[in-house]
């Protein structure tokens, strides 16, 4: 068996992006890496031609927010993440 930690939940996030972006490709690229790592549900959300979520994502994409909660916007810095999702990666 395997002596990985218990979690009663998993981590739900969700990152808003939009074509062209480069720091959006960047972010994504990052958490997908992070996923196989972490095991959290992930969900793209594509903003482009929604005008509720162009108003409130636009100025600040990439916006990741885990658990419902905004996290990060234009960068996602790795050890942060790690320690939102509740779950730290093992040392090297």
């Amino acid at each position: 068996m395997a002596s990985t930690p218990e979690r009663t939940q998993v981590a739900q996030v969700a990152v808003y992006h939009a074509a062209g972006c480069h720091l959006c490709e960047r972010a994504l690229g990052q958490v997908r890496a992070l996923r196989s790592e972490l095991g959290f549900d992930l969900r793209e959300i594509d903003i482009d031609g929604d005008p509720e979520l162009e108003r409130e994502y636009r100025e600040w994409i990439p916006v990741v927010e885990i658990d419902g909660r905004r996290r990060f916007t234009y960068h996602v810095h790795e050890d942060a993440f790690r320690r939102a999702v509740g779950r730290t990666a093992p040392d090297a």
